[in-house]
């Protein structure tokens, strides 16, 4: 997918859950919807990083944490996300983690990112905080 470009409406989410790109992460990203959960938060943010989306990179990451400014490679095309595993996160608490993986290909060379994010809320939206 051409980095800085959005997916067709008809698309397959880069989060690779079920659905199409407007009925999963485009709807938050467009700011129609919140993430329900940590997980849900995630995967938008994975695919704001496929799709280029600053913006939602910064609006949904903690304000004690984000940085100034977010630069995206675009030699960076985001493959695959696979989660790992999840703590706590759901519409019910406040805090969660989750683990996942991230395949990613840079100069025909495929590689993975590995971590383990703590999301929080934050004016009652799930906002990212940290990796542990």
């Amino acid at each position: 997918m051409p980095r800085n470009r959005l997916p067709r409406s008809a698309s397959p989410c880069p989060c690779g859950a079920p659905g199409t790109y407007d009925e999963c992460c485009g709807r938050l990203h467009s700011a129609s919807a919140q993430a329900a959960t940590a997980e849900q938060l995630m995967r938008s943010r994975y695919s704001a990083f496929a799709v280029g989306d600053r913006a939602y990179l910064m609006r949904s990451w903690h304000p004690d944490t984000r940085p100034a400014s977010l630069d995206l490679d675009p030699r960076t095309e985001w493959v695959r996300l696979e989660v790992l595993s999840t703590t706590g996160g759901t519409p019910f608490h406040k805090e969660g983690t989750v683990a996942f993986r991230a395949v990613y290909r840079e100069n025909g060379r495929e590689g993975t990112l590995d971590e383990h994010s703590r999301f929080v809320r934050h004016e009652g939206d799930w906002v990212y905080l940290d990796a542990l």
